[in-house]
């Protein structure tokens, strides 16, 4: 995992392509398609050991996650209660999965609209992080300054979404309840909170 508090930092690691226009695949080349879904791919390639034998390896592909944490011209954070059919109420941030070809950052701006209707006027490479080392899925996590609403939402079938705008002191409440769920942010909150000097910079990310 990594801070992306340098938008020159993020343009660097987007120039590393290969699968995807802004970042490296970890399948390696050697890897076959051995199954292609809907959302997964599964690849399987012959890895030599340690003591000179081979073993089939695996590994799972899939799009990656643009997030987007709002920030309303008050001050408070905009996020969402997700509900889908296939699962309980979540809290979390407005956040969705690239489409083909699409960059991170366009994402999360068409997702964000999507969901809550919001434009944000900047917007804030925050981080990066790999869930699972054996799935090739990257979360590419951002910051919206000075949203405004400018359209209604227009949630998918799929879904239902109410908005909720929250302070950063409840934000951070959130977290340490574990009530919000966002790959990544949980541990940045908890080592920034041990630092007093990270803590600050948190805080000021989170504000307009």
């Amino acid at each position: 995992m990594r801070w992306m508090n340098d938008i020159s930092d993020w343009y660097i690691l987007s120039q590393m392509k290969k699968d995807r226009p802004y970042r490296k695949t970890t399948v390696p080349e050697s890897a076959k398609l051995v199954f292609e879904g809907k959302i997964f791919d599964v690849h399987q390639w012959e890895q030599t050991l340690y003591d000179g034998t081979t073993h089939t390896f695996e590994k799972i592909a899939r799009q990656d996650t643009a997030v987007i944490y709002p920030i309303l011209e008050d001050g408070r954070i905009l996020l969402i209660k997700d509900s889908q059919p296939q699962r309980e109420t979540v809290i979390t941030a407005p956040s969705g999965r690239l489409e083909d070809g699409e960059h991170p950052e366009s994402a999360v701006l068409r997702e964000l609209l999507e969901e809550t209707g919001h434009k944000p006027e900047t917007v804030v490479p925050f981080y990066t992080v790999q869930p699972y080392e054996k799935i090739d899925w990257f979360v590419h996590v951002f910051i919206g300054k000075n949203c405004k609403k400018i359209q209604e939402p227009k949630v998918d079938a799929g879904e239902k979404i109410e908005l909720m705008p929250v302070t950063y002191d409840e934000l951070i409440q959130l977290v340490l309840s574990d009530s919000i769920r966002q790959e990544g942010l949980n541990n940045l909150v908890l080592r920034a909170l041990l630092d007093p000097k990270k803590s600050e910079d948190l805080k000021k990310l989170f504000s307009n």
